[in-house]
């Protein structure tokens, strides 16, 4: 009977119930969008800020290289959790005696770790194309090498195999590809770090970290890497770090202030119709008293119609609410946002607990609801 009176009052009152469900049903949608996003778009942001390099250094103490297991080393501390690259730097003389900066690295490591690098052609180990450039050079130990834009200027003005000494050993180095980044690496020349530390029996020096995670788990890699490796000092790039942070905060806070503007409004909807609800029915809660039930009784019957309506519209919404989400994520970030089951229960306790609030007032107006001056017409 407790059901049927539920439905039955809803059938009667299309029109105020419809425009109830109406706005829970957009609050409702409208928060699963919100959280569903909040969720994806911080791990988006995250890769994207990934693509613009390190946001940890590792650097030895006084220029001093770094130990050989230095790179294990930070790898086991991130567990899989960023991307680290090493180099180890010279300052070289070409053929003409203009000093240079070489530096040894892993190309690999670096392709995947600085992804912001406008690179014309990367270096690859492939034998065929040492032995060709090898045969070109007329030497047997012709080497890959990418150069920065500035100084292939000095080192190789007409793109040709060139040759570059340090402490009176030789490298002889073909370019295979330029680099440009607006910054220091113009002016560089890249090697294999294999070959640069047989040519120059030097060791890397810096280490550059690309760590994934909140804020909060950055600085825990950052304390872990100070406290396993004393020989080097670990410095936090702070313009990646601090523009990371600033930008995931107020995302979350433009997030959370939508949403919140949404289910304020919502509930104000609900609170409008639910008071006109118990002016409609001023009769029928006389009726019902005058029968003897309990006011206890009356404000249950109008909380659980309240409930209700807050869970069939965070149902309905959280549907909409999921392809919404998909639906931004595809148009502004060109990637899929999976849905998360795991919002459906908050999503249904909060629209429940909203409609609940928005019933305090209309269950106040329900206890002075007099029999007696009802059904006498006055």
């Amino acid at each position: 009977m407790f059901m049927r009176m539920l439905v039955r009052a809803a059938v009667l009152r299309r029109g105020r119930a419809l425009s109830a469900l109406f706005a829970m049903v957009v609050a409702a949608a409208v928060t699963t969008a919100m959280l569903n996003l909040y969720v994806d778009v911080q791990a988006k942001l995250r890769r994207e800020f990934r693509n613009y390099g390190a946001n940890i250094v590792l650097v030895g103490r006084d220029g001093a290289s770094l130990p050989a297991d230095a790179v294990a080393q930070v790898e086991s501390t991130l567990a899989g959790r960023g991307l680290v690259a090493p180099f180890a730097l010279v300052v070289a003389r070409s053929g003409d005696g203009q000093p240079i900066v070489v530096v040894g690295t892993d190309f690999g490591r670096v392709r995947q770790l600085d992804r912001w690098w406008s690179v014309s052609n990367w270096p690859s180990a492939s034998p065929t194309s040492l032995a060709k450039n090898a045969r070109e050079m007329g030497q047997t130990d012709a080497e890959q090498a990418l150069v920065g834009v500035r100084a292939l200027s000095v080192v190789s003005p007409r793109n040709q195999p060139f040759e570059l000494t340090f402490q009176g050993r030789a490298i002889h180095l073909t370019p295979t590809g330029t680099v440009q980044t607006g910054a220091t690496e113009d002016s560089r020349v890249y090697v294999s770090l294999t070959d640069f530390v047989v040519w120059t029996a030097v060791q890397p020096s810096t280490i550059e970290v690309a760590a994934t995670g909140t804020p909060q788990e950055i600085d825990s890699i950052l304390h872990q890497l100070q406290n396993q490796l004393p020989a080097a000092e670990v410095r936090p790039v702070r313009q990646i770090m601090e523009g990371e942070a600033r930008v995931l905060g107020k995302t979350r806070s433009t997030l959370l202030a939508a949403a919140a503007l949404i289910i304020l409004t919502a509930a104000l909807c609900v609170l409008s119709t639910l008071m006109g609800w118990v002016f409609d029915r001023r009769r029928d809660f006389a009726v019902l008293k005058a029968l003897g039930a309990s006011d206890g009784m009356l404000n249950g019957f109008f909380a659980a119609e309240a409930a209700a309506l807050g869970a069939t519209g965070a149902v309905i919404g959280f549907v909409l609410g999921i392809g919404i989400a998909a639906w931004i994520g595809r148009v502004n970030f060109h990637a899929a946002v999976a849905p998360r089951f795991s919002v459906l229960p908050v999503i249904l306790a909060g629209s429940i607990v909203v409609t609940l609030l928005s019933a305090i007032l209309p269950i106040s107006l329900l206890r002075r609801v007099q029999p007696a001056v009802i059904l006498r017409g006055e």
